[in-house]
């Protein structure tokens, strides 16, 4: 059974210094020690560095690790593991738009990208990763560089508690489009994280029709491992049964008066479900990493949970270096 967070967990305090500090506080009591082990990422994985050779096992090593230097002056087989690099430099990818001031439940989704931010952040920041921001605010995309240490991390946050909220932009922010500024952070490899709710206008629910956001997501994937966090609200999914309501549309203020009939009511959800099993497919197809994270379920219990799969993950690949997972 979950339980969703509560305001002293999820930081949400009268001080924005005590809500930074009960974030930490209960990232590091919570977290630590879940995140962490003999893999130097925020996800355990085999790594992208060079590493030792070995004799090349059929039907479990990949043949394009092949060592072809060491297997010709052996005359033996042998592939190169990879290694975890061991220093990495994390860059979070925060959507602060208009349609995160949205929240039914135990918070708002802004504060869930905050606290999935600060979740990331004080966990790469305690094993010494360099730690940046892209956040999409308004119609711009804001730069926050990439430093080390608990001040940063902290004045980093505060950056993003600061945000004002509930500005409608002139025109849509594409998601796409951060997307791309956070590829060119790519002076070294490590971890690349995406918190959004991946909702594009104009974007349909067919699973085979690409995202706007897929090719850029695709490209980062290629070169960095790439965490794509899904912030939702139980009332994107699903509408309740309250009759006439007056509904506002945050990216642009435009506000309708709708009355929710049952049929309104199953043809939005079918829409809703639709809509988020595109961006799973998509996502999937990307490469990257997938994470939901609900303004009404304990986030912090999700996030461990996602991080223990990934680990089990983890092991089965060291033990079985030339399988995919889940093959």
């Amino acid at each position: 059974m979950t339980r969703p967070a509560s305001d002293h967990e999820t930081g949400s305090a009268t001080s924005p210094e005590h809500a930074l500090r009960r974030l930490e506080l209960t990232v590091v009591r919570r977290l630590d020690g879940l995140l962490h082990g003999q893999h130097q990422g925020l996800l355990p994985g085999a790594g992208s560095e060079p590493g030792d050779s070995r004799v090349y096992v059929p039907g479990e090593d990949d043949v394009r690790r092949m060592d072809w230097s060491v297997t010709a002056r052996t005359t033996v087989p042998h592939v190169r593991d990879l290694v975890a690099d061991r220093e990495l430099e994390t860059w979070v990818l925060a959507d602060l738009s208009p349609s995160m001031d949205f929240g039914t439940a135990a918070m708002e989704k802004r504060d869930l990208v905050i606290a999935a931010v600060g979740a990331i952040g004080f966990l790469t920041s305690r094993i010494g990763d360099r730690f940046g921001a892209y956040v999409i605010h308004g119609h711009d995309v804001h730069r926050l560089p990439a430093r080390t240490g608990r001040p940063a991390m902290y004045a980093l946050l505060q950056t993003l508690m600061d945000a004002p909220r509930g500005m409608p932009a002139p025109g849509p922010t594409r998601l796409a489009d951060a997307i791309v500024l956070l590829d060119a952070a790519r002076r070294k490899r490590g971890l690349r994280v995406i918190v959004s709710d991946f909702l594009d206008l104009g974007q349909g629910g067919d699973p085979h029709s690409e995202r706007d956001w897929e090719r850029p997501v695709r490209r980062l994937a290629a070169r960095h491992q790439v965490l794509a966090i899904e912030v939702l609200d139980p009332r994107e999914l699903e509408l309740p049964d309250v009759g006439l309501v007056a509904l506002t549309d945050p990216e642009t203020g435009r506000t309708r008066e709708i009355h929710l009939t049952p049929k309104i009511r199953h043809d939005y959800a079918e829409a809703a479900a639709a809509q988020r099993e595109a961006t799973r497919v998509a996502l999937r197809r990307c490469g990257a990493d997938h994470l939901i994270l609900r303004t009404d379920r304990d986030w912090v219990f999700d996030i461990a949970q996602y991080a223990l799969r990934h680990r089990r993950t983890a092991h089965l690949a060291a033990r079985h270096p030339g399988r995919r997972a889940g093959a």
